[in-house]
């Protein structure tokens, strides 16, 4: 049998290692070795690295300050063994990297912070320079807090820490924040220990609420309520504060429990109530501008931190019931009279009205008490009519003062709003700001004169016009009576107004002269009690027997 296995010889020679040993690459490619700068033109640099064949530089590579020689060692990578020119390519610039790379992974293996320069942005975050390496800086790390503007940042060298590298994929990721919060750590501890009351400080705005505003001290935190802001009324921090702005502050509580602190800044300002009992005397006129206005009245600022109050009832003297806001408006500037000072309690009573004349006081100088008005009713309430008697000022006539002979109530349905009257003043009172008007007071009182010449104590004649329940009606000579039930008799059974009828003629005693109502109160029974007792007496005189006559008077008084 032939045998037909031909052996191949073994390949034992490393193909690449054969190329290497043809071309001379000695497996210096994507290393970094040092060369020899053996020429020097207006772009490149001439490097000798021992190869077969030399390589060039851009002058670039090397920084725009390097001065370089011919003769000089300096290190380079061999990013190429030959181009298509044959040349070897060597980069200055990668070599730098390279080195870069090596240090910084020392760093970050033993935890060392870098210096590097921040120029450039890029989607989420910005490009920092390592000293040739190039990093990643994310937006969130670049400070402890949001930074609107970065510019400041820009172009110059400052620390970072490494926080994670990927050589493989040319990633380094960096932190400014870990730095600043490191560097705050040890600020605030120190801080902490020297901090007391009374302490002045510098400040940056951390944040601003409706209450106050965070102030970084650097590496703590404390509250700027918005009271201690300044001496002057501040609705809102904003008003005075932005974010990131530099304040002078001083420590006004520190509990060192909770390391809570209280800020103030007017603190650092002389208080304004100190002598403001003599700056603003009572009774005297200031000028002021509106700063706030609210259900109640208006403040008005004197001076900056000097504010007072115009009472609602203190700033019109003819408008009533109506908003503050209807008087004044906000940023007005104001006449004001000072009507009460208390520093004590940080107090200025003010008023607007006492800059103007008194349309009351003026009125009733020119329409004294008595006088004659002509005027038109505006309203008619419950308890009168109000008239109107200039563009300001409202008289009003009670329901007791529209007639003489009809009840109040009947009066005033004689009347319309808007119906022009005559009335008489009959009272005025400037500081209540009332005047008291009288319609009935134009004309004589007919029923009052109707009762004069009656006296209590008068028997008198009365007919009787009408009975009801309660009583009897009566006229005495024309004048309006009345008996009531328990007073038509001594007796029981004569006390019912059954017993009467219109028409029927009685005497009796006058209990009471009643102008207001315009009606003589009667009693049939005070005259039947008073003509027994004068009976009695006449019994007594004429049979000296007294003690029956007490005795019987004693009984009539008890049955009575």
């Amino acid at each position: 049998m032939i045998n037909t296995e031909v052996k191949i010889p073994e390949m034992t020679e490393n193909f690449e290692a054969l190329l290497n040993e043809q071309f001379g690459d000695n497996g210096i490619t994507g290393s970094v070795v040092k060369g020899t700068i053996i020429k020097i033109n207006d772009d490149f640099a001439t490097v000798d690295v021992g190869l077969k064949s030399e390589g060039r530089i851009p002058l670039r590579e090397f920084g725009q300050n390097a001065e370089l020689k011919v003769g000089d060692t300096v290190e380079v990578y061999v990013d190429r063994y030959e181009d298509k020119d044959g040349n070897i390519v060597l980069s200055r610039e990668k070599a730098r990297r390279e080195e870069a790379w090596h240090d910084l992974e020392k760093c970050l293996n033993s935890g060392e912070r870098v210096n590097g320069v921040i120029f450039g942005r890029v989607k989420g975050g910005f490009t920092v320079d390592l000293n040739g390496a190039i990093a990643f800086l994310p937006g969130s790390q670049i400070d402890i807090r949001p930074i609107r503007d970065i510019t400041p940042l820009m172009g110059i060298t400052q620390p970072f820490q490494i926080l994670k590298m990927d050589k493989v994929r040319g990633n380094i990721v960096v932190s400014r924040r870990v730095v600043l919060e490191e560097t705050r750590a040890e600020a605030r501890a120190e801080l902490i220990d020297t901090l007391k009351e009374g302490s002045i400080l510098d400040g940056v705005v951390k944040n601003i609420t409706d209450y106050g505003a965070f102030i970084d001290l650097g590496g703590v935190d404390g509250l700027l309520h918005v009271t201690d802001i300044s001496w002057k009324r501040i609705n809102h921090p904003a008003e005075v504060l932005t974010v990131g702005q530099t304040v002078k502050v001083q420590v006004i509580k520190f509990n060192e429990d909770n390391q809570r602190i209280s800020l103030g800044m007017k603190q650092l300002e002389s208080d304004p109530w100190q002598n403001v009992a003599d700056k603003y005397q009572i009774g005297e006129v200031y000028n002021g501008k509106v700063t706030n206005i609210t259900d109640y009245g208006a403040f008005v600022e004197l001076e900056d931190g000097i504010e007072g109050l115009v009472h609602v009832s203190e700033m019109s003297w003819t408008r009533k019931n109506v908003h503050p806001g209807k008087i004044v408006s906000t940023s007005q500037e104001v006449e004001v009279k000072v009507l009460e000072v208390d520093a004590d309690k940080r107090r200025i009573s003010l008023g607007i009205k006492q800059c103007t004349p008194n349309p009351w006081a003026a009125y009733v100088e020119e329409h004294p008490v008595g006088s004659v008005i002509e005027g038109k009713i505006k309203n008619i309430t419950e308890f009168g009519l109000f008239v109107g008697l200039s563009d300001e000022i409202d008289g009003m006539i009670h329901l007791s003062d529209i007639s003489w002979d009809k009840a109040g109530e009947e009066a005033v349905k004689d009347y319309t709003k808007g119906q022009d009257i005559q009335a008489k003043i009959i009272d005025v009172d400037v500081e209540k700001e009332r005047i008291s008007l009288g319609i009935k007071q134009l004309s004589e009182d007919t029923v009052a004169a109707a009762l004069d010449g009656f006296k209590k104590g008068d028997v008198v004649k009365a007919t009787v016009t009408a009975i009801d329940d309660k009583g009897v009606s009566a006229d005495v000579n024309g004048a309006a009576a009345y008996i009531k039930k328990a007073d038509l008799s001594r007796d029981k059974a004569g006390q019912n107004p059954e017993n009467f009828k219109e028409g029927d003629e009685l005497e009796a005693k006058i209990t009471s002269v009643d102008k207001k109502t315009g009606k003589l109160n009667l009693s049939v029974k005070a005259l039947e009690i008073e003509e027994e007792k004068k009976a009695l007496e006449e019994y007594s005189s004429s049979t000296g027997n007294s003690a029956f006559a007490d005795a019987l008077g004693a009984a009539l008084k008890k049955n009575a």
